[in-house]
């Protein structure tokens, strides 16, 4: 697993330009929509580039923001789609009811109760509908996706390096338990 200074965490998304001056309508993963510029410069996933940012004010769900470098509509177009990301040992601790950030959750073992080795968290998506753990299976094997739900995720063991999880059936090849009446 990554150490935290080394893992990234991504704060939101560009999704297109607002005006002619160069700021950048960025769609937030963040609790509070303006804690995307709360954490100090931010960066692309690749870490090639850097910039300074603001947040300038809000359009529906969308935080306008001023990045540095960045001072006309064509530039800022050219950003959609990019995703902001600060170096997770920027954030402050995670809060009480949770205690881990998504990007804590990468590189974690996902076991079953009996300690079964499903694999490693390679990440953690969320498409519109709930998060999904995405599962690198422990033999090998195009990643698997599962809800993450009280029911199929037992316990989140951030210390111990794991994630106790209840695939559904099916999941993973014989895994999971059998549904009840079947």
């Amino acid at each position: 697993m990554a150490e935290a200074s080394q893992r990234k965490v991504c704060l939101g998304v560009v999704v297109g330009a607002h005006g002619v001056r160069g700021l950048v309508r960025v769609k937030p993963f963040t609790e509070a929509p303006d804690g995307v510029a709360a954490y100090g410069p931010v960066e692309t996933a690749d870490g090639a580039r850097r910039f300074a940012i603001e947040a300038k004010g809000m359009v529906k769900e969308l935080v306008l923001c001023r990045l540095g470098g960045i001072d006309d509509r064509d530039a800022a177009e050219a950003l959609r789609g990019t995703e902001l990301y600060v170096p997770r040992d920027r954030l402050p601790p995670a809060g009480d009811d949770e205690g881990w950030y998504h990007a804590d959750l990468v590189g974690l073992r996902a076991v079953g109760a009996d300690d079964h080795d499903y694999g490693t968290v390679a990440g953690v998506h969320n498409f519109g509908a709930g998060d999904l753990l995405e599962i690198a299976p422990a033999d090998g094997g195009p990643t698997v996706l599962m809800g993450f739900t009280e029911t199929n995720v037992l316990e989140v063991d951030i210390a111990g390096g794991r994630i106790v999880i209840d695939p559904p059936l099916g999941t993973f090849d014989g895994g999971g338990e059998e549904p009840d009446g079947a």
